[in-house]
């Protein structure tokens, strides 16, 4: 398994880098978000770890700008910000995990091993088109010739049933609309 650390810390950087190399992983490190941008937008790694106060550019701003390209890959978010607000804001921009500093180490390994697996197992397209219609299910966008279609959410649920994938049953479709509250 390859990943990518993006952190401006050096000696941060050299223990993950170490720690995670001793685990079995291959590892590359940046220091810098411009250059961790740019790995993580050319290289095939299967998580990333990255801090959010980098030179050059955010953390913030690469979840959302990876996330924008449909970069499918987990994300752990390690940073020195802790509070409730920068947690909730890493997750909702398309951050998988949260772990402030300072952390132990056994936990990192362990949050990137659930992460992996959980990436392994289910693999979710996040856009699907049928002709003209383009649905992204991450940033929740409908467009169809272009024209950007507004839906409720519930019109977005069940848009997002079609076409199923092989295999998948429409009962979830049920119990997820039902369970919105909302008469039928």
């Amino acid at each position: 398994m390859k990943l990518l650390i993006v952190e401006d810390e050096k000696k941060t950087g050299e223990y993950l880098t170490k720690g995670l190399t001793e685990a079995g992983f291959v590892v590359d490190l940046a220091d810098n978000g411009l250059n961790g941008y740019h790995l993580a937008m050319t290289g095939d790694y299967d998580l990333i770890i990255l801090d959010i106060m980098l030179p050059d550019v955010n953390g913030w701003d690469i979840v959302r700008m990876l996330r924008s390209a449909n970069k499918g890959m987990p994300i752990l978010l390690l940073t020195a910000l802790g509070t409730i607000e920068h947690r909730v804001k890493g997750l909702e921009l398309g951050a998988d995990d949260y772990l402030v500093k300072p952390f132990a180490f056994a936990e990192l390994l362990a949050r990137v091993r659930t992460l992996l697996r959980r990436g392994a197992a289910v693999i979710i397209e996040s856009q699907f088109q049928v002709a003209d219609l383009m649905v992204d299910l991450v940033s929740r966008k409908v467009t169809r010739s272009g024209t950007r279609i507004t839906l409720t959410s519930k019109e977005f649920t069940l848009l997002e049933f079609f076409p199923p994938p092989s295999g998948r049953s429409a009962a979830p479709l049920a119990y997820r609309l039902a369970g919105m509250g909302h008469e039928f």
